[in-house]
Parts: structure tokens; C-alpha cells; sequence
């Protein structure tokens, strides 16, 4: 009997083990609905995860989210502009242009692009790039032309606050900042409003980005100014948008 036992022990004692782990294992997941899994899936795959920061992942969300309402606002922006038949804010399709040189005595105020008139562009052609307004397009030649930046303080912008609608001239100053003198004596401004282009500019059309208010002085003379951060790094400029000239 003990031999037969033992003999029957040996032949079937692997089958039995897996049978109980598996009774044990049916029990624990049916209190534990699952987690046992999950928690050993999570202990074995650790090495082989990406460290998780959970600022960067919040952050993400937020730029992902700000970039759908962004996507939206532009969309019901554009079918009201269809509706009452206004311009939009920049007519046909960009043409990409390298910047290709700039001068030592006015490295901050103008640079040369790798497009030209063989190309397309013409005097007057406005020139955009990451961020924001850049320029426009004064001089041009077959296969290049020449770009004054709005930070050249000859380079004079009909500008906007979005969201006041103050107007003024914005000026160049250096290369990161500009100035923007008001028209009115008492204009509703305030550090870290948006500036845009003016509906009333004659040489850009209406809501291009141009940057933000740094410091006011509502105290100047002979009118309130204001420094403005560009929202367009023109230190680093490298390739641009260029758009041809159009009645706005």
C-alpha cells in the first residue's frame, strides 16, 4: 500500500502542486479583484518603465489642452471673420525662407533671407516666425531680400492690447524688447497684457502676436509708453515665415 501510495505520489505530486496554486491563486484574485496581478505586473515591468514625474505629466496635460482650446478659438475666430466678411489675419499659404545673414552694424535690426523675387516675394511682404511678428520684407532681389525687424527703432507697428484694445505705435528698442506709445492719455494697460497688430496698422494686418507688456509708464511724455517683451526670439532666428503683401 505504502508503495503504491509513493509510486502514485511521484507520478502525479507536479499536477497536484500547479492544481492547488491555481485554487490559490482563483481565491486571491476573487477578494482582491485583480490587484495581485496588477501588483506583480507593475513589480515586474518596473525595470523596464521610464522614470514617471508627475509634474511632467500634469504640465503635459496642461500644454495639451491649452493647445486644443487654442485649436478651437482659432476655428470659431476664422467662420466669424467668414461671417461679417472680414480679412483674415494673414492671407494664402507662408513661404519658408532660411535666414541667411546679418550685418555686425545692425545685427539687431535687420537680417537676409534665402528667398527672392524669383520666388515671389515682394517689397512689403510680411515676415513671421515662432512666437510672433517679425518683420517686413524692404528690399529684394532675384534669390534674397532684405528684412527690417520690428526691433529697429525706424520700424514703426500699428499695435493692440487683446485685451483692452488700447492702440498705439509700437517702436523697436533692442532686440528683445520695443516700445508702445498709446494714443490715448489714459489707456486701460496693465504688465502682461498680449500685444498684437493693430486693426488700424497700414503696414501688417490685424492680430499678428507681437509680445507682452514688461513695464508701463503712464507718466511720459507727451504720451503713456510701454515696454514690450517680443513673443518672436530675433536673436535666434533661423528659418521664417514669409507672406505676401495684401490689401487689409
Amino acid at each position: 500500500m505504502i508503495d503504491t501510495l509513493r509510486r502514485w505520489w511521484l507520478r502525479y505530486a507536479s499536477q497536484l502542486f500547479l492544481v492547488v496554486v491555481g485554487l490559490i491563486l482563483a481565491i486571491l484574485l476573487r477578494h482582491n479583484h485583480g490587484t495581485v496581478w496588477l501588483e506583480a505586473y507593475q513589480w515586474l515591468s518596473r525595470p523596464f518603465q521610464r522614470p514617471y514625474d508627475p509634474q511632467v505629466v500634469l504640465e503635459t496635460a496642461k500644454l495639451r489642452e491649452l493647445s486644443y482650446r487654442l485649436q478651437e478659438l482659432e476655428s470659431q475666430n476664422a467662420q466669424l471673420r467668414r461671417m461679417l466678411q472680414l480679412p483674415t489675419v494673414l492671407n494664402g499659404s507662408p513661404l519658408w525662407a532660411q535666414v541667411i545673414g546679418r550685418s555686425a552694424d545692425s545685427w539687431w535690426q535687420q537680417v537676409l533671407i534665402s528667398k527672392g523675387a524669383r520666388d515671389g516675394v515682394k517689397v512689403g511682404s510680411i515676415v513671421t516666425g515662432t512666437g510672433g511678428l517679425v518683420g517686413r520684407v524692404t528690399e529684394v532681389s532675384a534669390h534674397g531680400s532684405r528684412v527690417l525687424l520690428i526691433s529697429d527703432p525706424s520700424s514703426q507697428v500699428g499695435s493692440a492690447l487683446t485685451r483692452s484694445r488700447a492702440l498705439g505705435i509700437l517702436r523697436g528698442q533692442s532686440l528683445s524688447t520695443g516700445v508702445m506709445e498709446f494714443i490715448d492719455r489714459d489707456p486701460d494697460a496693465k504688465v502682461g497684457d498680449i500685444v498684437t497688430t493693430s486693426a488700424f496698422s497700414t503696414l501688417f494686418p490685424e492680430g499678428i502676436p507681437i509680445g507682452k507688456i514688461r513695464s508701463i509708464d503712464l507718466n511720459h511724455q507727451p504720451a503713456p509708453e510701454a515696454v514690450i517683451d517680443f513673443s518672436a526670439p530675433l536673436s535666434m532666428l533661423e528659418f521664417v515665415q514669409v507672406y505676401a503683401p495684401s490689401h487689409f
